[in-house]
């Protein structure tokens, strides 16, 4: 079977060098840095208002990252509540200078982006 494509797969190009590993999680294609989980990728047109670009970041980071971000928002298919994600919406009119950005960022270890997901228990 293949393999389905990575979405806005120009990502991997500005996050170069970085050691960057792929997963899927819940139909979003997930990039990680060691252990640490930054973003989700999802295109999936049934719910568009959620397609583009998943930042895991933390509340409390929220407020500074719209200063640089301001079309940050958070993930309409994960509900109402306020949660350790926010959306660079696929439909934004500077989507991909945007996400360049978000790379250039992550490629400076900013620590407002990524989390380390927490243990499964058995």
């Amino acid at each position: 079977m293949a393999k389905k494509p990575i979405p806005f797969d120009f990502i991997l190009d500005y996050l170069y060098p970085l050691d960057i590993t792929i997963k899927s999680m819940f139909g979003v294609t997930t990039l990680y840095l060691g252990e640490k989980i930054l973003l989700g990728l999802r295109q999936k047109h049934d719910s568009t208002a959620s397609d583009g670009i998943w930042m895991a970041t933390n509340r409390e980071h929220h407020a500074s990252l719209k200063t640089d971000l301001p079309s940050l928002t958070s993930i309409p298919v994960l509900g109402e509540e306020v949660t350790s994600w926010q959306l660079l919406p696929e439909d934004d009119e500077n989507f991909e200078a945007k996400a360049i950005k978000i790379c250039e960022l992550i490629k400076k270890h900013d620590p407002r982006i990524g989390n380390i997901p927490k243990k499964k228990r058995k």
